[in-house]
């Protein structure tokens, strides 16, 4: 593997895009240390310590929301409306026909319109949060004018980001969203590390060597599952054209146990913080009101094992709901049907299709259970081991392996084309 990676440097192509991938996520770093003005870093980290849902947002803007950066919201407004926007094609069946069957013409004509998407959820949210952090202190009340300068701080920031993560995309060496969210991640792993050691407890040997295996084993299981899928042979009818015969090839089709990826995560954590908000938006009609929705709201999301089986439950619901927004068994069919192809055993179109939603339900169901464990499975470590620095799994590690994954996939086609043996 080494050596892969040494003859990376050595072909220029590939040297340079990599370094052009490395020196624009330096440039995202430096931007995420600009604060914005008026802010008690105190306050900011009791705040973010005790709340998770700004924690997972704090993984999704790449660490800018711990010191309140002009990067504080990160590619959320970003990947928000591409969800959306994906969502969006269940009721309007142009933006479906766009998507599906427009090829690289309408799949960047739905992107654009998800950039166009990106700027007035940017406002929303910049100002959201910004009025949050105000009602816990974290930020002094701000003027009209303060509060139309950090929002449109803020929502450049954003755009900036969502640039940057174009421009690393075109260099094909991995999603610039994800790896700008992959960076954010890792930059956070040295202070993770002191944290632990500072908190090092010699009584506590055991556990930590318990933590250290059960660790091993669920890093293990991510990337098993996140690779893991069900492949569905294709065979393809032969067809005689004159003199040439088309067709008669064997195939398969393969099925992923995860096909949501993260977005279910994504989705729960924001029916979860959507109280929250609300709670801030009555404060425009009642203070009092406000303050009691708050302090309810706050009790239920202290309450780690309601939360976390809310949060279990969401994660397993969105998941089926995600995967047959992405994943429609009917249209493969069809398609297949079209190009004369069968799956062996099973009559084409419609049996085929009732067939492939069978499969995917199940396989699915696996998906789902493994995505909401790893979901709660910091706040599990937790109520086992009663340390706060000791957890395993969450949305960060479901990231990272997916990111460092698909990265080295596609490191390893880039090889491949000049002729090199795949990274192994």
């Amino acid at each position: 593997m080494f050596s892969k990676i040494s003859q990376l440097f050595k072909i220029k192509d590939l040297r340079n895009k990599i370094l052009t991938v490395l020196g624009w996520l330096v440039v995202f770093r430096l931007l995420a240390t600009i604060p914005i003005p008026g802010i008690d870093p105190v306050q900011l980290k009791n705040f973010l310590s005790s709340s998770q849902l700004f924690g997972f947002f704090n993984i999704f803007s790449g660490g800018g929301l711990s010191n309140l950066s002009i990067m504080m919201l990160g590619v959320g407004p970003y990947i928000t409306a591409t969800i959306i926007m994906q969502l969006l094609t269940m009721i309007f069946p142009s933006l479906k026909v766009m998507y599906y069957e427009e090829g690289n013409v309408g799949r960047a004509k739905f992107n654009r319109y998800s950039r166009y998407l990106t700027v007035p959820l940017a406002i929303l949210q910049s100002y959201g949060f910004l009025n949050i952090l105000i009602s816990q202190n974290v930020l002094p009340k701000l003027t009209f004018f303060g509060t139309v300068t950090n929002v449109m701080s803020v929502t450049a920031g954003s755009l900036i980001l969502m640039w940057i993560g174009e421009l690393i995309t075109e260099q094909k060496i991995g999603n610039g969203t994800s790896l700008i969210i992959f960076a954010g991640i890792v930059s956070r792993i040295p202070q993770a590390l002191r944290t632990a050691f500072f908190s090092y407890q010699s009584d506590l040997i055991p556990t930590y060597v318990i933590f250290a295996l059960v660790s091993i084993v669920v890093i293990a299981g991510v990337v098993f599952i996140s690779e893991g899928e069900r492949k569905i042979p294709i065979s393809y009818s032969k067809r005689i054209r004159g003199t040439k015969v088309y067709g008669g090839a064997s195939s398969y089709l393969p099925l992923k146990v995860n096909q949501a990826g993260v977005i279910p995560i994504i989705f729960a954590i924001s029916i979860l913080l959507f109280p929250q908000f609300f709670a801030q938006i009555m404060a425009v009609f009642s203070h009092d009101l406000s303050l009691r929705l708050n302090d309810l709201v706050n009790r239920f999301l202290n309450n780690l094992i309601i939360y976390s089986i809310i949060y279990f439950i969401l994660v397993v619901v969105f998941t089926y709901f995600y995967t047959a927004i992405t994943f429609d068994p009917k249209e493969i069919s069809k398609n297949l049907q079209r190009s004369g192809g069968f799956i062996p055993g099973i009559r084409p179109g419609e049996p085929s299709g009732e067939f492939l939603t069978k499969v995917t339900r199940r396989i699915t169901l696996f998906g789902a259970l493994f995505l909401g464990l790893i979901a709660v499975l910091p706040n599990v470590t937790r109520l086992f081991t009663g340390i706060q620095t000791l957890t395993i799994g969450g949305t960060a590690l479901l990231i990272v392996v997916a990111v460092a994954l698909e990265t080295m996939k596609q490191v390893d086609s880039q090889l491949v084309m000049r002729e090199y043996e795949g990274i192994q």
